[in-house]
């Protein structure tokens, strides 16, 4: 099985920045898609950004120019730069890769139980 852990969350002022890291670790082959989703409250979660094993980046149109991802391949690691954060970025942070464990056939999605990040004055 794949653990992940999040970490960099907290309280923010508007216009702050933040910077989220996720490390996965277990029987591990290969990790392909790693990305970072978000669930406010009352909301369904939805997806804030991705990056392949290539470095190929995806962005949610509301934080694109505000947000980068970035991986560590040879620590397992996800970030997720935030900056010039607004109250409506307030929401819990969920890591999520796609991965391939040892013997397994195919791959398969992980979650972590995410970081909670609120913008606020």
């Amino acid at each position: 099985q794949v653990q992940l852990v999040e970490s960099g969350g907290g309280l923010v002022q508007p216009g702050g920045s933040l910077r989220l890291s996720c490390v996965a670790s277990g029987s591990i082959f290969s990790i392909n898609v790693m990305g970072w989703y978000r669930q406010a409250p009352g909301k369904q979660r939805e997806l804030v950004a991705t990056i392949t094993l290539g470095g190929r980046t995806n962005y949610a149109y509301s934080v694109k120019g505000r947000f980068t991802i970035s991986r560590d391949n040879a620590k397992k690691t996800v970030y997720l730069q935030m900056n010039s954060l607004k109250p409506e970025d307030t929401a819990r942070y969920y890591c999520n890769v796609r991965a391939t464990t040892m013997g397994a056939p195919y791959e398969d999605d992980y979650w972590g139980q995410g970081t909670q990040v609120t913008v606020s004055s």
